[in-house]
C-alpha cells in the first residue's frame, strides 16, 4: 500500500510541477529537477533509491519509442552523416575527454574514469525534445538533435560495458570493436524484424484498443530480444519506432492512429515528468554519500566543476572542429549559427542517471562518481537548458512560422482534396444520388477553404464562413448535449445508447476544436514560400512576383452583386482583383475560367504567396 501511495503522490506531484512550468513558460525538466531537490530535503519525504533495471527496462524503452515514432525517417536519412558524427564520434570524444579529467583529479584507474566518461557523454532524448519543443528552433536542427539523442545512448552504453570489463581485465581493442558492431548492427536488425512483424499484425487489426495494446508492447518486444543477444536494445527500440511511425498511415486505421497518438502523448508526459522529479529526489542521498566518502571536500568540488566544464566544452570543440574541416574542403555552407546552437544543446538526463547505477558496487570512489553524474545532469539542465532559448534569440535563428506552416498545410490539403474529388468523379455510378455527391463535394470544399481562410486577416477582424460555422456548430452541439443529458437524468433511455450518442457528439466537437489547436499566429513577417517551390511549374516561373494594378483593393464583382468577400486575390497577368474561393462569389476562380490567366497572388496584408490554377501548385 505504501508503494502504491508513493507512486500516486509522485505522479501527481510531477504532473502538477510540469503543468505549472508549462503555464509559466519555464523549462519543465529543470523545474521538475529543482522541485525534486527541494523535496529531498523535507523530513517527511523518504529517501529514493532507483534501481538501474527500472530505468533501463521500465522507463527508457517507452520514452525512446514515443520519441522515435514522431521522428521523421526521411529527415533521418537526409541528415544521417551529421547524426552519426554526433551520436558516435562526439560521444566517444566526450567519453575520453571526461576520462582524462577524472583520471587526473581522482585516485581511480583509467578504466573507471572512462566508465564515468561514458556515463555522462550522451545528451538525453527527453531533455533535448522538451527544450526544442519549448523554444521553437529551426526544424533541421531539431531533427538532428532528436535523432542524435535517440542513437547516442547505444554508443555510451557499449562504451560503459567495455570500460567495466576493462576494469576487470577482460577486454581488448578487438573485443570492444566487435561489441560495438554487434550492438549497432544487431540492434538495427532486431528493430527492423520486430517492426515488420508488428506491421503484419497491424494490417489485420481494426480494433483501436487492440492496436494500442500492441503499440504499448512494441518497445519491449524490440528491447528485450536485442539485449538478450547482447545487441543494443536502444537502437532496436529506436529503429522499430521510426519504421512503425513511418508506416503508420498505411498499416493502421485512422482510429488506431488517433488513439495511439493521444495515449503515447499521455505516457510520455507522465514518464518524462516522473523521471526528472526522481532525479531531483536522489540529490540529498547522493550528495551525502559523496561528502562522507573520505575524499577531500575541495577535491570533490573541483572535480565536479571540472567534469561539468569538460562535458560542456567537449561538444563545441568537436562540432566546430568538424565544421571547420567541412568548410576547408568546401563541403558545408550552413551558417555558423547552426553549429553554435547544436554545440550548446547538450542537456543530460535519465540515461546518465541510469548508467551510473550500472557501475559495480566495488568501483573505487563510487559515491563521488554518482555525484559527478548528478552534477552533470543538473548543471547542463541549469546552464544550457535555461540559456539555449536566449542563444537562439541572440543568433536570430528563425523557428517554424505558424503562418507559413498554415500556408503549406493549405497547399497540401488542396492537393489532397483535388485528388479526392477526382476519385469521387470516377467512383460515382449511375444510381448515385446527386444529393450525396453534392454533400461530399461541399464537405471537401469547405474543409479546403477553411485552411486557406486561416491566412489573411485574423478572424478577430473578419468573421470567415468557416469561423462562423465553427461558432454556430458548437452552439448547436452544446444544445444537443444538454438534451441528451436531460434524457439521461430522467432515465428515459438505455445507458449504452446514451453513451453512443454522447460519443458521437464528443467526436464531432473534438474535430472542430482540434482544427484550430495551437494555430493562432501574430505574424509581422511577409508570408511567402521559397521561390524554389515553383521550379516544377512553368507558369509560376514565368509569372512576376507582383503586378501593378489600376484597380482598388476591392472585389468589384462582389460590390456589384451586393456580396461580402473574405479574402482578395490579384491576377498576375492583368492585375484584376477578385475574391477568393471562400467568398460567395468565387470571382478570382471565375476570372481564371474566363481568361485562362494561370497565376494569382494574395492581396492580403503581409502575404506574398502565389498560386497556379493550371498545375495547382503553390509558389
Amino acid at each position: 500500500m505504501d508503494i502504491a501511495i508513493g507512486l500516486v503522490v509522485l505522479v501527481a506531484a510531477a504532473a502538477t510541477v510540469a503543468a505549472a512550468a508549462r503555464r509559466l513558460g519555464l523549462s519543465e525538466p529543470l523545474a521538475l529537477t529543482l522541485a525534486g531537490v527541494a523535496a529531498s530535503y523535507l523530513p517527511f519525504v523518504p529517501e529514493v533509491h532507483l534501481e538501474p533495471e527500472i530505468v533501463l527496462l521500465g522507463l527508457l524503452p517507452p520514452l525512446l519509442y514515443t520519441a522515435a515514432i514522431r521522428t521523421s525517417l526521411v529527415d533521418f536519412r537526409a541528415n544521417m552523416g551529421a547524426i552519426a558524427l554526433l551520436s558516435v564520434g562526439l560521444v566517444l570524444f566526450s567519453t575520453f575527454a571526461v576520462a582524462a579529467v577524472v583520471w587526473w583529479l581522482l585516485p581511480v584507474p583509467l578504466a573507471v574514469a572512462v566508465a564515468l566518461g561514458a556515463v555522462v557523454a550522451p545528451p538525453d532524448a527527453v531533455a533535448a525534445t522538451a527544450v526544442a519543443r519549448r523554444i521553437g528552433m529551426p526544424r533541421r536542427i531539431v531533427s538532428i538533435l532528436e535523432a542524435e539523442s535517440l542513437f547516442n545512448d547505444a554508443t555510451a552504453l557499449v562504451a560503459l560495458r567495455t570500460a567495466i570489463a576493462a576494469s576487470a581485465g577482460a577486454v581488448s581493442v578487438w573485443n570492444a570493436g566487435g561489441d560495438f558492431l554487434l550492438a549497432a548492427g544487431g540492434g538495427a536488425v532486431v528493430g527492423i524484424a520486430v517492426a515488420y512483424a508488428l506491421a503484419l499484425l497491424r494490417r489485420r487489426i481494426t480494433d483501436p484498443v487492440l492496436d494500442t495494446t500492441l503499440s504499448f508492447l512494441a518497445p519491449f518486444l524490440a528491447y528485450l530480444p536485442a539485449e538478450e543477444i547482447h545487441a543494443s536494445g536502444v537502437i532496436a527500440v529506436v529503429t522499430c519506432g521510426m519504421i512503425l511511425g513511418h508506416g503508420a498511415p498505411v498499416w493502421q486505421s485512422a482510429a488506431s492512429r488517433t488513439a495511439e497518438r493521444i495515449n503515447w502523448r499521455t505516457v510520455q508526459f507522465i514518464l518524462e515528468s516522473a523521471v526528472f522529479l526522481i532525479i531531483g529526489l536522489q540529490v540529498r542521498a547522493i550528495v551525502e554519500g559523496a561528502w562522507e566518502s573520505g575524499l577531500d571536500h575541495t577535491t570533490v568540488i573541483v572535480t565536479a566543476i571540472a567534469v561539468l566544464l569538460a562535458v560542456m566544452l567537449a561538444r563545441p570543440v568537436w562540432i566546430f572542429g568538424w565544421a571547420l574541416l567541412e568548410r576547408a574542403f568546401g563541403r558545408s555552407a550552413e551558417p555558423w549559427s547552426h553549429p553554435t546552437v547544436v554545440s550548446w544543446a547538450g542537456m543530460r538526463g535519465v540515461v546518465t542517471l541510469a548508467a551510473v547505477l550500472l557501475l559495480p558496487a566495488d568501483t573505487p570512489q563510487l559515491p563521488v562518481l554518482k555525484l559527478l553524474a548528478l552534477v552533470v545532469v543538473g548543471g547542463t539542465l541549469l546552464v544550457q537548458g535555461t540559456s539555449l532559448s536566449w542563444l537562439v534569440r541572440r543568433l536570430r535563428l528563425r523557428g517554424p512560422s505558424r503562418a507559413e506552416d498554415a500556408l503549406q498545410k493549405a497547399n497540401l490539403l488542396t492537393q489532397a482534396s483535388n485528388a479526392g474529388l477526382a476519385a469521387l468523379d470516377e467512383a460515382v455510378g449511375p444510381d448515385t444520388p446527386e444529393d450525396v455527391v453534392r454533400s461530399l463535394r461541399d464537405r471537401v470544399v469547405w474543409r479546403t477553404n477553411a485552411a486557406w481562410e486561416r491566412l489573411g486577416r485574423p478572424e478577430s477582424e473578419l468573421a470567415t464562413p468557416t469561423a462562423e460555422y465553427r461558432r454556430l456548430r458548437l452552439v448547436m452541439l452544446r444544445a444537443e448535449r444538454e438534451t441528451v443529458l436531460r434524457v439521461r437524468d430522467s432515465g428515459g433511455a438505455d445507458y449504452q445508447i446514451l453513451q453512443h450518442v454522447l460519443a458521437r457528439l464528443d467526436l464531432e466537437e473534438s474535430m472542430i476544436d482540434r482544427f484550430d489547436e495551437g494555430e493562432d499566429d501574430e505574424r509581422v513577417e511577409t508570408l511567402a514560400v521559397p521561390v524554389a517551390d515553383a521550379a516544377d511549374c512553368a507558369h509560376l516561373r514565368a509569372a512576376p512576383l507582383v503586378c501593378e494594378s489600376t484597380e482598388p483593393d476591392v472585389c468589384a464583382e462582389c460590390l456589384a452583386e451586393g456580396l461580402i468577400w473574405v479574402h482578395l486575390r490579384m491576377c498576375l497577368t492583368c492585375g484584376h482583383i477578385a475574391c477568393c474561393d471562400s467568398s460567395p462569389g468565387n470571382h478570382a476562380t471565375a476570372h481564371f475560367g474566363a481568361t485562362e490567366h494561370p497565376v494569382m497572388r494574395s492581396v492580403e496584408p503581409g502575404e506574398a504567396w502565389r498560386w497556379c490554377y493550371v498545375d495547382e501548385l503553390l509558389g
